[in-house]
Protein backbone atom coordinates (compact mmCIF):
# COMPACT_ATOMS: atom_id res chain seq x y z
CA UNK A 1 0.00 0.00 0.00
CA UNK A 2 1.12 3.09 -0.90
CA UNK A 3 1.47 6.34 1.71
CA UNK A 4 -1.36 7.81 0.05
CA UNK A 5 -3.83 5.13 1.31
CA UNK A 6 -2.95 6.63 5.06
CA UNK A 7 -2.51 10.22 4.22
CA UNK A 8 -5.26 10.43 2.18
CA UNK A 9 -7.76 13.93 3.78
CA UNK A 10 -10.73 12.65 6.20
CA UNK A 11 -13.62 12.43 3.90
CA UNK A 12 -11.93 13.62 0.56
CA UNK A 13 -12.92 11.20 -2.01
CA UNK A 14 -11.62 12.25 -5.26
CA UNK A 15 -14.30 12.43 -8.21
CA UNK A 16 -14.55 8.86 -9.58
CA UNK A 17 -17.41 6.60 -10.91
CA UNK A 18 -19.71 6.09 -8.07
CA UNK A 19 -19.45 2.15 -7.96
CA UNK A 20 -22.39 -0.19 -8.53
CA UNK A 21 -22.81 -1.59 -5.27
CA UNK A 22 -23.88 1.44 -3.74
CA UNK A 23 -27.64 1.02 -5.30
CA UNK A 24 -27.83 -2.84 -5.39
CA UNK A 25 -30.96 -4.66 -5.15
CA UNK A 26 -30.71 -8.21 -2.69
CA UNK A 27 -30.23 -10.29 -5.55
CA UNK A 28 -27.03 -8.03 -6.71
CA UNK A 29 -25.56 -7.57 -3.40
CA UNK A 30 -25.91 -11.64 -2.59
CA UNK A 31 -24.22 -11.81 -6.18
CA UNK A 32 -21.12 -9.36 -5.43
CA UNK A 33 -21.01 -11.07 -1.68
CA UNK A 34 -20.48 -13.88 -3.89
CA UNK A 35 -17.58 -12.72 -6.37
CA UNK A 36 -15.75 -11.27 -3.13
CA UNK A 37 -15.59 -14.78 -1.57
CA UNK A 38 -15.03 -16.58 -4.37
CA UNK A 39 -11.83 -13.75 -5.51
CA UNK A 40 -10.60 -14.82 -1.45
CA UNK A 41 -11.04 -18.23 -2.04
CA UNK A 42 -8.72 -17.89 -5.38
CA UNK A 43 -6.43 -15.56 -3.78
CA UNK A 44 -6.15 -18.06 -1.41
CA UNK A 45 -5.54 -20.81 -3.73
CA UNK A 46 -3.21 -19.21 -6.67
CA UNK A 47 -2.34 -15.82 -5.32
CA UNK A 48 -2.87 -12.61 -6.75
CA UNK A 49 -0.54 -13.19 -10.04
CA UNK A 50 -2.90 -16.26 -10.95
CA UNK A 51 -5.68 -14.21 -10.11
CA UNK A 52 -8.53 -12.78 -12.98
CA UNK A 53 -12.29 -11.99 -13.27
CA UNK A 54 -13.06 -14.67 -15.23
CA UNK A 55 -11.59 -17.59 -12.79
CA UNK A 56 -13.48 -15.44 -9.51
CA UNK A 57 -16.56 -15.14 -12.38
CA UNK A 58 -16.41 -19.46 -12.85
CA UNK A 59 -15.43 -20.07 -8.98
CA UNK A 60 -18.61 -17.68 -7.79
CA UNK A 61 -20.99 -19.49 -10.58
CA UNK A 62 -21.76 -15.97 -12.75
CA UNK A 63 -21.26 -15.14 -15.92
CA UNK A 64 -17.82 -13.30 -16.56
CA UNK A 65 -19.55 -10.41 -18.14
CA UNK A 66 -21.77 -10.01 -15.01
CA UNK A 67 -19.21 -10.05 -13.01
CA UNK A 68 -17.46 -7.40 -14.70
CA UNK A 69 -20.75 -5.04 -14.42
CA UNK A 70 -19.45 -5.30 -10.38
CA UNK A 71 -15.80 -5.13 -10.40
CA UNK A 72 -13.66 -3.36 -12.90
CA UNK A 73 -10.39 -5.03 -12.67
CA UNK A 74 -8.82 -8.01 -10.10
CA UNK A 75 -7.25 -4.77 -7.83
CA UNK A 76 -10.87 -3.25 -7.71
CA UNK A 77 -12.18 -6.69 -6.16
CA UNK A 78 -9.32 -7.08 -4.03
CA UNK A 79 -9.43 -3.89 -2.81
CA UNK A 80 -13.12 -3.78 -2.03
CA UNK A 81 -12.21 -7.04 -0.48
CA UNK A 82 -9.75 -5.52 2.25
CA UNK A 83 -12.24 -2.60 2.43
CA UNK A 84 -15.39 -5.02 3.66
CA UNK A 85 -12.50 -6.77 5.94
CA UNK A 86 -11.56 -2.98 7.75
CA UNK A 87 -15.07 -2.16 7.66
CA UNK A 88 -16.30 -4.99 9.77
CA UNK A 89 -13.31 -4.92 12.35
CA UNK A 90 -14.73 -2.94 15.15
CA UNK A 91 -12.61 -0.46 17.04
CA UNK A 92 -10.56 -2.43 20.01
CA UNK A 93 -11.82 -2.06 23.17
CA UNK A 94 -9.58 -0.28 25.60
CA UNK A 95 -9.54 -0.31 29.40
CA UNK A 96 -11.12 2.52 31.37
CA UNK A 97 -8.03 5.34 32.02
CA UNK A 98 -6.26 3.63 29.34
CA UNK A 99 -3.04 6.08 27.93
CA UNK A 100 -3.08 7.64 24.74
CA UNK A 101 -0.10 5.33 23.50
CA UNK A 102 -2.28 2.27 24.86
CA UNK A 103 -5.49 3.23 22.70
CA UNK A 104 -3.45 4.26 19.90
CA UNK A 105 -1.50 1.04 19.74
CA UNK A 106 -4.90 -1.11 19.83
CA UNK A 107 -6.24 0.83 17.26
CA UNK A 108 -2.83 0.34 15.00
CA UNK A 109 -3.12 -3.28 15.91
CA UNK A 110 -6.62 -3.53 14.87
CA UNK A 111 -5.81 -2.07 11.72
CA UNK A 112 -2.75 -3.87 10.43
CA UNK A 113 -4.22 -7.00 11.46
CA UNK A 114 -6.91 -6.81 9.11
CA UNK A 115 -5.16 -9.27 6.45
CA UNK A 116 -3.30 -10.91 9.35
CA UNK A 117 -2.17 -15.05 8.49
CA UNK A 118 -2.86 -14.50 5.10
CA UNK A 119 0.22 -13.99 3.44
CA UNK A 120 -1.05 -14.61 -0.23
CA UNK A 121 -4.59 -11.96 0.59
CA UNK A 122 -2.09 -9.59 2.18
CA UNK A 123 0.40 -9.71 -0.50
CA UNK A 124 -2.51 -9.42 -3.05
CA UNK A 125 -3.75 -6.08 -1.17
CA UNK A 126 -0.19 -4.33 -1.47
CA UNK A 127 -0.48 -5.07 -5.65
CA UNK A 128 -3.94 -4.14 -5.53
CA UNK A 129 -4.47 -1.13 -4.10
CA UNK A 130 -1.46 1.02 -5.67
CA UNK A 131 -3.91 0.38 -9.01
CA UNK A 132 -4.87 3.20 -10.87
CA UNK A 133 -8.30 1.71 -11.72
CA UNK A 134 -10.76 4.81 -10.82
CA UNK A 135 -12.92 2.50 -8.52
CA UNK A 136 -9.49 1.35 -6.78
CA UNK A 137 -9.01 5.09 -6.28
CA UNK A 138 -11.95 5.76 -4.67
CA UNK A 139 -11.57 3.02 -2.12
CA UNK A 140 -8.08 3.76 -1.21
CA UNK A 141 -9.31 7.69 -0.45
CA UNK A 142 -11.87 5.84 1.53
CA UNK A 143 -9.98 3.17 3.53
CA UNK A 144 -7.68 6.19 4.22
CA UNK A 145 -10.12 8.36 5.48
CA UNK A 146 -11.33 5.48 7.31
CA UNK A 147 -7.54 4.86 9.22
CA UNK A 148 -7.54 8.48 9.82
CA UNK A 149 -11.18 8.65 11.62
CA UNK A 150 -9.53 5.90 14.09
CA UNK A 151 -6.10 6.91 14.74
CA UNK A 152 -7.94 10.47 15.54
CA UNK A 153 -10.43 8.69 17.71
CA UNK A 154 -8.14 7.14 19.62
CA UNK A 155 -5.63 10.13 20.30
CA UNK A 156 -8.51 12.86 20.63
CA UNK A 157 -9.62 15.86 18.98
CA UNK A 158 -6.72 17.96 20.31
CA UNK A 159 -4.16 15.48 19.22
CA UNK A 160 -0.83 17.06 17.23
CA UNK A 161 -1.99 16.99 13.16
CA UNK A 162 1.63 16.23 12.98
CA UNK A 163 1.43 12.63 15.13
CA UNK A 164 -1.68 11.71 13.37
CA UNK A 165 -0.24 12.03 9.85
CA UNK A 166 2.53 10.20 10.99
CA UNK A 167 1.06 7.66 12.58
CA UNK A 168 -0.67 6.91 9.36
CA UNK A 169 2.14 7.24 7.04
CA UNK A 170 3.45 4.62 9.39
CA UNK A 171 0.51 2.35 9.30
CA UNK A 172 0.98 2.27 5.49
CA UNK A 173 4.41 1.59 5.55
CA UNK A 174 4.29 -1.23 7.91
CA UNK A 175 0.89 -2.89 5.61
CA UNK A 176 3.48 -2.22 2.81
CA UNK A 177 6.02 -4.01 4.25
CA UNK A 178 4.42 -6.45 5.36
CA UNK A 179 2.36 -7.60 2.24
CA UNK A 180 5.96 -7.39 0.12
CA UNK A 181 7.42 -9.91 3.04
CA UNK A 182 9.67 -7.93 5.36
CA UNK A 183 8.11 -8.45 8.38
CA UNK A 184 6.05 -10.44 10.12
CA UNK A 185 2.65 -9.27 11.53
CA UNK A 186 4.41 -10.32 15.10
CA UNK A 187 7.28 -7.82 13.82
CA UNK A 188 4.77 -5.49 12.10
CA UNK A 189 2.98 -4.73 15.70
CA UNK A 190 6.33 -4.94 17.63
CA UNK A 191 7.31 -1.66 15.48
CA UNK A 192 4.40 0.02 15.40
CA UNK A 193 4.21 0.10 18.90
CA UNK A 194 7.62 1.77 18.85
CA UNK A 195 6.81 4.02 16.94
CA UNK A 196 3.54 5.20 18.33
CA UNK A 197 5.49 5.21 21.93
CA UNK A 198 8.77 7.57 20.06
CA UNK A 199 5.82 9.72 18.28
CA UNK A 200 4.05 10.24 21.42
CA UNK A 201 6.72 10.66 24.06
CA UNK A 202 5.39 12.57 27.38
CA UNK A 203 1.62 11.24 26.52
CA UNK A 204 2.11 7.82 28.42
Amino acid sequence: MSNSVAASPPGAAPRATEPTRRTLSPRQADTVDRLVKAGLAEIRESGFDDLTIRNVARRAGVAPATAYNYFSSREHLVTELFWRRLSARRDPATASGASPVERVTATLRAITTVVADEPELSAACTQAMLGADPEVVLLRYRIGAEMHRRVLQALGDDADPEVVGALEIAISGALLQTGMGYLTYDEMTERLTGTATLLMRGEQ
